[in-house]
């Protein structure tokens, strides 16, 4: 078991670590109810284990369909209504136990529920383990994009059994592998070659095993220090948003047909070209990056059927636009981010993104 402390909660990883929940949540977020929102695909499988280690009669589970295009206001209003109906109050928790989907809509809730309830994150997927799960980002999706309504809101822990990626399909443990292959770009180069090592030995990768583990863990200390450094995304955050860019928008364009992580490596593989294209990246690193891409066996290009107009247009609505312009997170090298001096996001035509794009 390992755990990373962040500036007002802890990250717990391990195999089989979930036993330890209702100990855990007890000392973290004691609460007179708690609710636990989960999915379709995820709560049939282990949310009445997560009900017998919380312990508790008055616990109430709330399922969501799975699935991207659910995250949505309609159903964090359906979620509340269902709360406030069971005459839950500000003396509860909310234990958010799924993937990225349910982990940021449930945050969302906690955080807007009678103006703030504490909320513990118990991630079931790769992505969420090593990046949704931890930096206190909630929110839900709109028409106009991901992620467009929401609230930084930090949980009181974050509990991450490993062992429970046993039973996730090979496709969403390869999308998390985009998120730790991001990891390493952004910060460490040593670490960008240990996952791309792990990438390349997926079909035979314990998950239950110290190399995940060790995967899991670094990449949380990644993460939590460049949020501990800059928590709402005024600066060096930002550096977290490489290759999401793109990856948003064409996520976005393809109604979620497209899991996060596929579209995330699409995302920066496009990015680090155009970081390379603008004499940011040294020459290299585009090559670098596609290779793990695709020993993790993620798509390093757009699907035809999304057009170069159409991502354009979905990037010009991301949060990260900026007076008409969209800013993006670039490399310079493998392990380290361009933009220091300039706020860590670069604003980028979308001439020079066209370009790349087509």
């Amino acid at each position: 078991m390992r755990e990373v402390p962040l500036a007002s909660y802890r990250v717990v990883i391990g195999s089989g670590v979930s036993t330890r929940l209702g100990e855990i949540v007890r000392s973290v977020a004691p609460a007179h109810r708690y609710a636990i929102i989960t999915d379709s695909n995820v709560g049939p499988r282990h949310a009445a284990g997560v009900v017998d280690a919380i312990n508790v009669s008055r616990t109430m589970v709330i399922t969501i369909p799975a699935g991207e295009s659910h995250k949505t206001r309609a159903v964090w209003s359906d979620v509340t209504d269902q709360l406030l109906a069971a005459e839950f109050g500000r003396d509860s928790t909310i234990i958010a136990l799924g993937g990225g989907v349910v982990g940021d809509l449930a945050g969302f809730v906690a955080a807007t529920f009678m103006r703030g309830v504490p909320y513990v994150q118990v991630p079931t997927t790769l992505l969420s383990m090593i990046d949704a799960s931890v930096g206190g980002k909630t929110g839900v999706d709109t028409p106009a994009g991901k992620n467009l309504v929401g609230a930084f809101y930090q949980p009181a822990a974050v509990v991450a059994d490993t062992g429970l990626l046993a039973t996730l399909p090979i496709e969403q443990l390869r999308s998390g592998f985009a998120e730790a292959i991001k990891h390493g770009v952004i910060a460490d180069a040593a670490y960008f070659e240990r996952v791309r090592e792990a990438a390349s030995q997926l079909d035979d990768l314990d998950v239950r095993g110290e190399q995940m583990l060790d995967l899991v863990a670094r990449s949380v200390e990644i993460k939590a220090t460049v949020v501990g450094e800059d928590e709402r995304e005024a600066g060096a955050r930002k550096t977290l948003n490489f290759g999401h860019t793109i990856g948003h928008a064409v996520e976005s364009c393809s109604n979620y047909a497209i899991l996060h992580g596929e579209a995330v490596a699409v995302g920066m593989v496009y990015e680090s070209a155009l970081a390379e294209r603008l004499g940011i990246a040294e020459s290299g690193t585009t090559d670098r990056v596609r290779d793990a891409v695709l020993a993790a066996g993620l798509p390093d290009a757009r699907p035809s059927s999304i057009s170069v107009d159409a991502i354009l247009e979905a990037a010009r609505g991301d949060k990260k636009a900026r007076a008409g312009r969209v800013e993006y997170a670039l490399p310079s090298k493998i392990g380290a981010m361009a933009g220091a001096d300039r706020g860590w996001a670069l604003p980028v035509s979308d001439a020079a993104v066209r370009e790349i794009l087509a």
